[in-house]
């Protein structure tokens, strides 16, 4: 059941939370949702994908999107239209994204890679990780949780380089340049904090991990998305912090959290890990 903003707003705090917690499993078991990522393959020769039909190539430098390769046989539609040869499909930076379907519960998209190059994502509405799915851990409701921090805008233009999951597997070593729009300090238990938040869409994205972060947590970190109120303040409320797409998919290539951004402390609210159907730990 979907609320309006004003039934949420009569919620409590502890049921405001709940029902927080509920959308976010309904969005992550979705046929699009971080659980149905089965694929993320990088296109930079002419190659077979994992886990679906057809042959892929990159197309000349400066197109975007890929080429598939296929006959009718293998049944994919590219935009409403069934291969029986070959078909660009335009990457999601193109004003016409190509839309992919392999079947009646497998999907696909191309998207840019950061270091140069385009990537074929896959979903499966039936994949193991949804099929297997239990829950999404979590601690209780603490108030203690909600700071209030300050925000200051940056000079525009201010960037810092961020670093992914994978990229020390694929050998580059890198980081990504980031925006970041300005700096959220609060002090907490006499320790200063000056957070790194980079933009994502109309909100600010907080990537962080603490003390619980590889034990009562996911290893890699958590996300925590804000945006900053009239008066000049930032609300962190850390009960809704969240697991990032590659605590649900291995295709997934998340950022992880820069020096500043790692607490020594727990941080015991918001999201703990993704459960399997008996309890154990979805990707343990």
């Amino acid at each position: 059941m979907t609320l309006s903003a004003t039934e949420l707003s009569e919620k409590t705090p502890e049921e405001q939370l709940a029902y927080f917690h509920e959308r976010r499993e309904l969005a992550v078991t979705q046929p699009l949702g971080s659980l149905a990522l089965t694929t993320a393959q990088l296109v930079d020769t002419e190659q077979a994908i994992w886990g679906v039909p057809g042959r892929w190539a990159p197309l000349p430098e400066g197109e975007s999107g890929v080429k598939v390769i296929a006959t009718a046989a293998d049944g994919i539609r590219v935009n409403g239209e069934l291969v029986d040869s070959e078909a660009v499909v335009r990457g999601k930076d193109d004003p016409n994204p190509g839309d992919i379907v392999f079947s009646d519960t497998v999907r696909g998209a191309v998207i840019t890679q950061s270091g140069g190059g385009y990537a074929l994502r896959v979903w499966d509405a039936h994949s193991e990780g949804i099929e297997n799915f239990g829950g999404i851990d979590t601690f209780p409701y603490d108030p203690a949780w909600i700071v209030t921090a300050a925000w200051e805008e940056n000079p525009a233009g201010t960037t810092m380089g961020f670093q992914h999951l994978k990229d020390d597997e694929a050998g580059t070593h890198s980081t990504r340049e980031e925006v970041i729009p300005g700096s959220i300090r609060f002090t907490r238990d006499g320790v200063d904090y000056d957070l790194a938040a980079f933009k994502a869409g109309r909100a600010l994205q907080i990537v962080f991990a603490d003390g619980t972060s590889g034990d009562t947590t996911y290893s890699v970190g958590r996300f925590l998305f804000v945006a900053p109120n009239p008066d000049g303040t930032i609300t962190l409320d850390f009960n809704r912090a969240i697991l990032p797409p590659c605590a649900f998919s291995y295709a997934f290539n998340c950022p992880l959290p820069p020096k500043q951004n790692r607490f020594s402390i727990p941080i015991e609210a918001g999201e703990k890990n993704v459960l399997a159907k008996d309890g154990s730990l979805l990707h343990g």
